[in-house]
């Protein structure tokens, strides 16, 4: 009984390290990204590293690591375990998310499984400057240059002043000099073809640009693929 008390201390000790590690350092690790399933292994949101932890720990939530093609799920300690045996192998990889905590490593898992949680996935994309920007990758629709955020603003293709509304079909990204030029005419009118055709994305544009990077390649098991 003692010595069980013991184990579970130790364990709330690391566990709360982990969660508490940007504190110790590695903070590009804990801005990573977790893909959270319902306990029917559908994805229904994406947390940040520190929640993921957190759900784990408690008992709320175990990872699911893709390895080989096989699914293999992990409570905390024994996660550590894994992480441990990694480190002890030589077996760490350049696109892998490690935290460092006092004592012990361990790697951030792309993806966990919620326990109880069995409501289905939203499939609504809000619609706001942000993922307006993301949907078209800060380009400029109309001089097709890339801009940082504070260079970009938001065009109606048909000018609101003339009852253009405001949707995703209406709405793209123009830098400030581009939409200064267009003014209230219609890209017709203003001789500026847009790029593309605005839309409403199937899904949401940053888990569009996070399915591309190497480290999420996981994420695909459990994300339908969609023709955007």
């Amino acid at each position: 009984m003692v010595s069980q008390a013991r184990h579970k201390s130790a364990s709330t000790s690391t566990a709360r390290d982990a969660a508490n590690s940007h504190r110790f350092g590695s903070p590009p690790a804990m801005q990573a990204a977790v893909l959270a399933l319902n306990r029917n292994y559908m994805a229904v949101h994406v947390i940040s590293v520190r929640r993921a932890f957190c759900l784990i720990f408690k008992e709320l939530a175990e990872v699911i690591h893709v390895e080989n093609g096989r699914f293999l799920t992990y409570d905390f300690d024994g996660w550590r375990e894994y992480c441990e045996l990694k480190l002890d192998l030589g077996e760490r990889k350049d696109h892998e998310d490690w935290i460092r905590a006092v004592n012990f490593e361990i790697q951030v898992p792309r993806v966990i499984r919620l326990s109880t949680y069995d409501r289905l996935p939203k499939n609504t994309v809000k619609f706001n400057r942000r993922n307006i920007f993301l949907r078209d990758g800060h380009r400029c629709q109309y001089c097709g240059n890339r801009y940082s955020s504070p260079r970009l603003s938001l065009d109606h293709v048909m000018p609101k002043s003339r009852g253009g509304p405001d949707t995703w079909e209406n709405i793209v990204c123009a830098c400030l000099d581009c939409n200064v030029s267009k003014g209230g005419r219609t890209p017709q009118e203003a001789g500026m073809p847009l790029l593309q055709k605005p839309s409403k994305p199937k899904r949401s544009p940053l888990l569009n640009r996070q399915l591309m990077q190497p480290k999420y390649e996981s994420w695909k098991h459990f994300i339908p693929q969609v023709s955007e």
